[in-house]
């Protein structure tokens, strides 16, 4: 987001972006837990700042333009349930944000029509804030992109990502291998050094920013 500076109305649809692709990650986590039988009934599905964001994650959305929220802990899901239901809850937060960043450029489609096309634009050049446009398009492409881009993110196999959940709840038993990535990128913070680091180098174009592009622009080119 810190790219964006120089745009006020970019800046100000990547915050809003960040912020209702956290809450909508929290509430969809909640609400599949509890249906699928993991989370307490009675438990209240909605969103805890304190609990769901991360500050790692923020900085990330700060530095790089995307960010990640609190991390699952695979031992917060139970297995005895079903792998697949485990792996639903990890699915839930990326599903989220990516059909809601649909909803969005499906609003963008159906005031702007073809008058204002960002065919040619990848999503790292809205979350760095480089296009221009009128106040109300940036502010609504910058909400739909950071949605995306946060969705794409989540499902990197990496903790403290979402993807990591999905892996782990793929394996029937994890062997020594998997228990040694557990330890050194999540319980040694190994994956949030290596994601950091990915957000400031190199300067110009992080490298977070690449699955991003890679995935994200599919969904520009048919949208726009």
């Amino acid at each position: 987001m810190l790219f964006a500076l120089g745009q006020p109305a970019a800046f100000a649809g990547l915050l809003i972006g960040f912020v209702l692709a956290l809450l909508l990650r929290a509430v969809a986590i909640r609400l599949v837990g509890r249906s699928v039988g993991i989370v307490a009934s009675g438990e209240s599905v909605r969103p805890r700042p304190r609990e769901d964001l991360d500050a790692f994650g923020a900085v990330a959305a700060a530095v790089g333009g995307a960010g990640w929220g609190r991390i699952i802990d695979v031992d917060e899901v139970p297995r005895w349930r079903g792998r697949g239901r485990a792996a639903l809850v990890f699915a839930a937060g990326p599903i989220v944000t990516v059909l809601a960043a649909q909803v969005v450029f499906l609003a963008f489609r159906l005031l702007y029509g073809d008058d204002v096309g960002f065919v040619l634009l990848d999503p790292s050049d809205v979350l760095r804030g480089q296009f221009e446009a009128t106040f109300d398009v940036q502010v609504l492409l910058s909400i739909a992109v950071a949605l995306l881009g946060f969705g794409i993110l989540s499902l990197l196999p990496i903790p403290p990502l979402d993807g990591f959940g999905l892996l782990w709840s793929a394996q029937r038993n994890p062997g020594a291998g998997m228990q040694g990535y557990r330890l050194w990128f999540q319980e040694k913070n190994l994956g949030v050094v290596i994601l950091l680091a990915c957000c400031f180098f190199p300067l110009s174009y992080p490298l977070l920013l690449v699955p991003i592009d890679l995935l994200g622009g599919i969904f520009l080119r048919i949208w726009g």
